[in-house]
């Protein structure tokens, strides 16, 4: 069930200020593609990210038990329903560890649904319907690994990234489909086809990038200890610079699967409708800059070292804040954009 709230005007300025506020704090790319979403679409797109954002934190608290987590996951859920139970949620902030923005935005969780409680009722039944699946997938992991997420094969590997990511394709694009006049029913069947992968895409190349963060930070192991054994080494042996070479081929299972989901989110984003404007300039920043970051994951093994990561320099990110906007009028360029960005760095003004 969802609500309509009869809010008053002061409390919902201060919600939507304080959601606007924290979003670049806990996503800077987030933050770049959501400013092209226009009025009440917008506010959905935003209000849905932070409510995930509330779930990802208590999933990767390192300390919490199972128990603890479980409940508030359960407790979450409740605040779609209770407004009351939304306002009292924000005190688990204090229990929780995790990065400071992230611990904020929990502890706010009750102005997040108060701006919530201002969008349509199909949007509030959108958010709340694919906000539940991924939190019933979240419990279920919490439950399978008590001690740390270790994730054992591909298979499992791809149920975890549907339960946390390609539940925001299929979210984003049920969105599409309420607000956009250009996506009628026909468009959004196309979409639907590939929205979960659009989501996942940029889910590996995140998982993949910060490798060694997730471990040594949060506790968690998601390159599939199958792959591992296969080249001598496994989820204790993660981080061993001898081993380096070894584990740097263990990745390339998922480094292939992330290329197939990029390349289906491409054919995603293609499939929008050039008069939805908005919504490709939404789509195409995330999907150029996880394609830069996983063609340098290929030729790098920072992401497997104590501390490293792995980031696409500042010029090629501003060359591609620039050049991907303007490239969403035309498939053709797009498809030439993300080509040229696949096989190397791609830098305005540089020699080619």
């Amino acid at each position: 069930m969802v609500q309509m709230a009869l809010e008053s005007p002061v409390n919902v300025r201060a919600a939507e200020r304080f959601c606007q506020e924290i979003l670049p704090e806990v996503s800077r790319t987030f933050a770049l593609s959501i400013r092209f979403l226009p009025g009440t679409l917008g506010r959905a797109v935003l209000i849905a990210y932070l409510i995930c954002r509330i779930a990802d934190t208590v999933e990767d608290d390192p300390v919490a038990s199972i128990a603890t987590k479980t409940l508030l996951l359960d407790d979450l859920l409740e605040c779609f329903d209770s407004s009351r139970l939304a306002d009292d949620y924000g005190r688990i902030a204090q229990n929780l560890e995790g990065e400071a923005a992230h611990i904020r935005l929990v502890a706010n969780t009750g102005l997040v649904f108060t701006l919530f409680r201002t969008l349509p009722l199909t949007s509030q039944q959108h958010v709340q319907r694919w906000v539940s699946e991924m939190v019933h997938g979240m419990k279920k992991f919490v439950n399978l690994y008590p001690t740390g997420i270790r994730i054992k094969t591909l298979d499992e590997y791809k149920e975890y990234c549907y339960y946390v990511a390609g539940t925001v394709g299929y979210l984003l694009t049920d969105l599409w489909h309420e607000h956009s006049f250009s996506i009628g029913q026909d468009e959004y069947q196309v979409l639907l086809k590939r929205c979960g992968a659009f989501g996942e895409a940029l889910q590996t190349v995140n998982i993949l990038k910060d490798i060694a963060w997730d471990a040594e930070h949060e506790n968690s192991i998601y390159i599939p200890e199958q792959s591992l054994v296969a080249q001598g080494s496994g989820h204790q042996l993660l981080l061993k610079p001898e081993l380096k070479a070894n584990n740097h081929a263990a990745i390339k299972e998922l480094v292939a699967l992330a290329w197939h989901d990029l390349d289906e989110a491409q054919e995603y984003l293609l499939s929008v409708p050039k008069a939805a404007v908005p919504i490709r300039l939404f789509c195409v920043l995330p999907l150029l800059f996880a394609y830069a970051t996983l063609r340098d994951i290929t030729e790098t093994t920072a992401m497997l070292e104590s501390g490293g990561s792995v980031k696409i320099s500042r010029a090629e990110v501003k060359s591609l804040m620039l050049m991907g906007p303007i490239s969403v009028l035309s498939n053709h360029s797009l498809r030439w954009l993300i080509a040229q960005v696949r096989q190397k760095p791609f830098i305005l003004g540089s020699a080619s």
